[in-house]
C-alpha cells in the first residue's frame, strides 16, 4: 500500500491559471508537494497510517488459499463462512485475521514498543466479539477475552489495534459518528494503559477481575446473563433424554458422526484426559463418553475447522449434571505471519491445540479445569467444557456513545489483563519479562491514543475496500475455497 497526494488536491494543482502553469504556481505546487510528502511521512512514522488501497485478486486469493486446504473435509461450514462474511465488515474482519497480520509485516512500527514489549502474549484476534463474561473454576463470572485461537508471542499493540479497527467497523454498523467512535478508542486505550500502569507497580492482575460488582451497563448486563445461566438449560438445548439415557439430539447443526471417527474421537478424549494437571484431573468416571455429534456453523474465523461435542458423565451418574466438551480443530496462529518464531513450537509440543490451551490458561484467572488438547485423526484440537455459564458479548447493544465508551473502558481492562497475567509469572520460559512493567515504560497514554485511533480508521478503509472486493467475487460467484 502507498501514500498517495489526495486527488482532489492534485486536480487543483494542475489546473491553476486556467490551464496554464505560471512560474509562481509552478514553484507553489513544488512547494506544496514537498510539503504533503512530508507530512505524509510525518503521519506514517507516527501513526502507522497507510491510504488504503483496492486489491480485489490479493483479497481473492489469500481466502482461496487460506480457506481452500479445509474444503475436503468441511465444505459446508465454508459456505457458512462465506455468506457470513458477505454480510458486513466486521464479519469480514472476523473471518481474515490472516490478511490483518500479512499487512502487519508492511505497516509502520508503533512509536511505542520495545523488543522487550515484542514478547507479550497476545490473543491475536482482539474485536469485540471475541469478549464476553464467563464464570471461572471458582464460580466467579467474570468479563474476559474468551478466544485463544490466535494466541502468540508479538507486539501489545497488534491487540490493540485490531480491537480498535473493529470499534471502527461495530460502531459504523450500529450508527455512532466517527466523533463517538473516536472517544470510544480513545477511552478504551487510556484504560488499558491505566490498568496496566497499575499492574506494574505490584502484582494486581493476579487478583484483579470484572465482575457485577465494578462494571456497568452492557458488560454488566453480559455477566448477569451469564451468570443466570445453567446445566439444564444448556442440555436441553443439545440433548434429549430417553429412558433414562441423555445423548446428543440430531439437528441440522449438531450431527452423528461415523463409526470410525466415533473411535477416533474417543481415542483422543483418552490422551486428552493426560493433559489436565494431575492435580485438577477428576476420577475417571467422569470423563466417561455418553455420545459424541460434530457442531457446525459456530464461530466466523475458525468455519471449515471441525469441531466435536462429547457428552460425558460428569460428577454423577445422574443425567442432570453430565458435561459437554468441546473440541475444536486447530491451525497455526495468524499472528506468525508477522513473528515467525516467537512462540518456537516446542514451547507448545508441536501440538497448535496445546498452544491454545496454554494461552488460554495464561490469559485467566482460575481458569476452566477441563482444558486440554488432543489429536484427532492427526490434526491437533482444543479441548474444553461447552459450560451453561458463559455469555458472548453483543456488541450490537452498544447503540449510544455513552454505551460504547462505558464498555470500551472494561475491554481495555480486560486485555491489559490477559496481557498482564500471561508474563514471566505465569512461564518464564515463554515471556521472560514482567511485561506490564515493559508496556508500562513505553506506553504513553496520549500518544499511544492517537496512534491507535489514526490506525483503526485506517484500516478500517483498507477493510472495506477489501470486503466490497470479496462482496463482488463471492456475488459473481468466483470459487473462494
Amino acid at each position: 500500500m502507498t501514500l498517495m497526494v489526495p486527488y482532489r488536491r492534485r486536480r487543483v494543482i494542475n489546473t491553476c491559471c486556467n490551464g496554464r502553469l505560471t512560474t509562481k504556481a509552478i514553484d507553489m505546487a513544488r512547494n506544496l508537494k514537498r510539503l504533503i510528502g512530508a507530512l505524509a511521512i510525518s503521519i506514517i512514522v507516527c501513526t502507522g497510517v497507510q491510504a488504503a488501497t483496492s486489491r480485489p485478486s490479493f483479497v481473492v486469493s489469500d481466502i482461496y488459499n487460506y480457506n481452500h486446504p479445509y474444503a475436503a473435509t468441511d465444505s459446508g461450514d465454508l459456505a457458512t463462512k462465506m455468506q457470513l462474511m458477505s454480510a458486513s465488515a466486521f464479519y469480514f474482519y472476523r473471518g481474515t485475521a490472516d490478511i490483518f497480520y500479512r499487512d502487519t509485516t508492511t505497516l509502520p512500527a508503533s512509536s511505542y514498543t520495545s523488543n522487550a514489549t515484542g514478547f507479550t502474549w497476545i490473543g491475536g484476534d482482539a474485536h469485540l466479539s471475541n469478549f464476553g463474561a464467563q464464570r471461572d473454576s471458582g464460580g466467579t463470572a467474570a468479563f474476559t477475552t474468551d478466544d485463544f485461537d490466535e494466541g502468540y508471542l508479538g507486539q501489545y499493540v497488534w491487540d490493540l489495534r485490531r480491537a480498535a479497527v473493529s470499534m471502527v467497523l461495530a460502531g459504523r454498523e450500529n450508527g455512532l459518528s466517527d466523533s463517538q467512535i473516536t472517544s470510544g478508542i480513545n477511552t478504551f486505550v487510556a484504560a488499558y494503559v491505566t490498568q496496566i500502569n497499575s499492574f506494574a507497580k505490584g502484582n494486581g492482575e493476579a487478583s484483579f477481575q470484572l465482575t457485577s460488582g465494578n462494571t456497568s451497563s452492557v458488560v454488566k448486563d453480559t455477566i448477569s446473563d451469564a451468570n443466570d445461566g445453567s446445566r439444564s438449560d444448556l442440555l436441553s438445548k443439545y440433548t434429549s433424554t430417553k429412558n433414562g439415557v441423555r445423548t446428543f439430539q440430531n439437528a441440522s447443526n449438531l450431527v452423528a458422526v461415523s463409526s470410525a471417527n466415533y473411535t477416533a474421537i474417543s481415542n483422543a478424549v483418552d490422551n486428552y484426559i493426560q493433559t489436565i494437571s494431575s492435580s485438577k484431573r477428576y476420577a475417571a468416571s467422569y470423563y466417561a463418553i455418553k455420545d459424541i455429534h460434530q457442531k457446525l456453523g459456530s464461530g466466523t474465523g475458525s468455519l471449515g475447522r471441525l469441531r466435536y461435542y462429547v457428552l460425558i458423565e460428569g460428577p454423577s451418574t445422574s443425567t442432570s449434571d453430565d458435561v459437554i466438551l468441546e473440541l475444536k480443530q486447530e491451525a497455526s496462529s495468524n499472528v506468525a505471519l508477522a513473528a515467525p518464531g516467537q512462540l518456537p513450537p516446542a514451547e507448545y509440543g508441536s501440538n497448535e491445540g496445546e498452544r491454545v490451551a496454554l494461552t488460554n490458561k495464561a490469559q485467566l484467572l482460575n481458569t476452566d479445569v477441563l482444558v486440554g488438547y488432543a489429536t484427532i485423526n492427526g490434526a491437533p484440537y482444543y479441548v474444553h467444557e461447552k459450560s451453561p455459564y458463559e455469555e458472548d458479548f453483543d456488541y450490537t447493544q452498544l447503540s449510544s456513545s455513552s454505551k460504547f465508551s462505558t464498555a470500551m473502558t472494561y475491554v481495555g481492562q480486560a486485555l491489559a489483563s490477559a496481557h498482564a497475567l500471561a508474563d514471566q509469572d505465569y512461564n518464564p520460559a515463554i515471556v521472560p519479562y514482567d511485561i506490564d512493567a515493559q508496556i508500562s515504560a513505553v506506553a504513553n497514554s496520549s500518544g499511544l491514543q492517537t496512534e491507535i485511533s489514526s490506525f483503526a480508521f485506517s484500516y478500517a478503509d483498507q477493510v472495506n475496500l477489501d470486503w466490497q472486493a470479496f462482496v463482488s467475487a463471492y456475488n459473481a460467484g468466483t470459487p473462494l475455497y
